[in-house]
């Protein structure tokens, strides 16, 4: 999604977060969420655009960043990341770990569900064993995979049974892992494990299509109203158990394409914000920003990337790859179009996660010396004469922003390369079935870290059949590496298992990363609080209105 920097949290950085969160107790700001003066209910309303209709308010069944970026204010996990990258209480209010790191016991607070049913502990196992089940086709499965049993039942080489969720009773889930995992603790906040009420979800199987009362949440906001292709509004939950220190009364949501007609209503007054992982600021308004000191600009760990479907005519052979990999010129992408501070990417892993911080040697940027090389040993394998005869389309979402990327790459391959280049573009939702069927020859994506750690950036390739691989792309060295890394408890030795793989990736080429993100946004003065942690995510909880 997306969805994303963050310090890699080690196995002892954990159980110090855990302590330090104060799992046994409630994390509150007095400030909270009411008038000081009469403790009224605050009528505190915030606009927004999103890019597009969100393909799914199924937190199991979504992908995208529009979609989490709702999901997160609707649902809650057992715990939550706040703005400073650090693991807080949510859903759950106690957490204890095995001393072999293998075993977590999740002490649920007492909290509601939006129609007032209590949250249970059988309501997340529900949930996340849905995610599992192979017949759901739940495309972030692969995120659970740390529990025991969980990538076997998924795979369907393993029984539902043997997955180590239990539930101990009403207020307790018990997780077993198959190996320590220093980020459980993050996963278990990301959108994919959060809980669903189990009662309803079996009432009513399409229960996440609409808004309004069928729609059951236990987050600080409700799906209140969800006008297709149109509007979303959310409202101030009720039954929310920390909802003295929610201040929003309302969040406003129009789906508005056209990052220009975003940008007009933000200056006009229509919307407060504007930036991801809402709609994002428009390539041709940064300059304005940057003068007028308005345009806030921080790095965070997330990378924009150019995936190649393996299969392709042309794109299956991996010189051809290299070749247009090598022959980007990423630095003048950034300083003539993008202009974000971002940081041409020549590996698969952003420079914010801790030992990845430097290039590691694979590539360099603008090597068309390189890239023609590349391209005359490819030609030659694929019996073909002339460059002329290449043909190679790069397909997109619709937005002003990716098919400017997507010009200034096609002019440089044309001149570079002689090849023959063409854009198409299509609807988010429709985009993105063309990218999971492979229905393309090169496609534009970007990755937001889920969780502190370097494997969610490099685990989405360790089979062709993962849901966030889309390439078509495998390597058994790769996924062997991959799983030594899953159960390596060492530091140094996990670390060195990743970057070895990421080497292979950028040997292989089923991706060309192309710059790491930045997060660039514009806020009216009385919104508060409303910054994105290094993930990308913005928790609406927090936001204030001062007016």
């Amino acid at each position: 999604m997306k969805k994303k920097s963050l310090l890699l949290v080690l196995l002892s950085a954990v159980m110090l977060v855990l302590a330090a969160c104060g799992f046994g107790g409630k994390d509150k700001d007095e400030s909270g969420g009411k008038d000081s003066d009469n403790g009224k209910d605050s009528n505190e309303q915030l606009n927004l655009v999103i890019p597009s209709e969100p393909p799914s308010l199924n937190p199991q069944k979504a992908t995208d960043s529009t979609s989490g970026a709702i999901l997160r204010s609707v649902f809650e996990g057992l715990t939550r990341v706040d703005k400073d990258g650090n693991v807080q209480p949510a859903a759950a209010e106690k957490i204890d770990v095995s001393d072999d790191k293998l075993t977590y016991t999740f002490t649920l607070r007492d909290s509601k569900w939006s129609n007032g049913d209590t949250v249970t502990a059988g309501d997340f196992k529900y949930a996340w064993m849905y995610a599992l089940d192979p017949k759901n086709a739940s495309e972030y499965a692969s995120i659970l995979y740390p529990i025991k049993g969980a990538q076997a039942f998924n795979e369907g080489k393993g029984k539902d049974s043997d997955v180590g969720i239990t539930v101990k009773d009403d207020k307790t889930l018990v997780v077993k892992l198959e190996n320590p995992t220093p980020y459980f603790t993050e996963i278990t906040a990301f959108y994919t494990a959060m809980p669903v009420n189990e009662k309803e979800a079996k009432k009513n199987a399409k229960w996440s299509a609409e808004g309004g009362k069928g729609y059951v949440s236990n987050g600080p906001f409700t799906l209140s109203d969800w006008k297709h292709s149109d509007s979303i509004t959310l409202k101030k939950n009720d039954t929310y158990w920390d909802k003295e220190n929610v201040s929003l009364s309302t969040v406003d949501i129009k789906m508005v394409e056209s990052e220009a007609t975003a940008n007009r209503m933000f200056k006009s007054g229509e919307i407060d914000f504007l930036g991801s992982p809402f709609q994002t600021v428009p390539l041709d308004a940064i300059d304005g920003y940057k003068k007028d000191k308005s345009l806030k600009i921080e790095d965070y760990a997330a990378i924009y990337e150019y995936k190649f479907n393996t299969k392709g005519k042309f794109t299956k052979n991996e010189n051809i790859r290299k070749a247009l990999t090598l022959s980007i010129d990423r630095q003048g992408l950034i300083d003539n179009v993008v202009k974000g501070e971002q940081t041409p990417a020549l590996g698969m892993v952003p420079k914010a996660i801790k030992g990845f911080e430097t290039d590691r040697g694979y590539i360099k940027d603008n090597d068309v010396e390189g890239a023609k090389k590349a391209l005359a040993e490819g030609m030659k394998e694929l019996g073909i004469k002339d460059a002329k005869d290449i043909t190679i389309g790069i397909s997109i979402n619709t937005s002003e922003a990716h098919a400017a990327i997507a010009q200034y790459i096609q002019e440089g391959w044309t001149k570079n390369l002689g090849i023959n280049v063409k854009i198409d573009n299509a609807e988010w939702q429709v985009y993105l079935d063309k990218i999971s069927s492979l229905d393309y020859d090169v496609g534009r994506l970007g990755w937001i870290a889920d969780y502190n750690d370097p494997y969610t950036f490099l685990e989405r390739y360790d089979t062709a059949k993962n849901g966030n691989n889309d390439t078509g792309w495998e390597n058994k060295e790769y996924k062997s590496l991959m799983t030594q890394a899953t159960k390596e408890t060492d530091e140094a030795k996990r670390e060195e298992l990743m970057k070895k793989a990421e080497k292979i990736l950028m040997t292989e080429f089923p991706v060309a990363p192309i710059y790491y993100y930045t997060n660039l946004w514009v806020e009216k003065d009385f919104v508060k609080n409303m910054a994105p942690n290094r993930l990308g995510e913005i928790s609406l909880k927090d936001v204030k209105i001062e007016k």
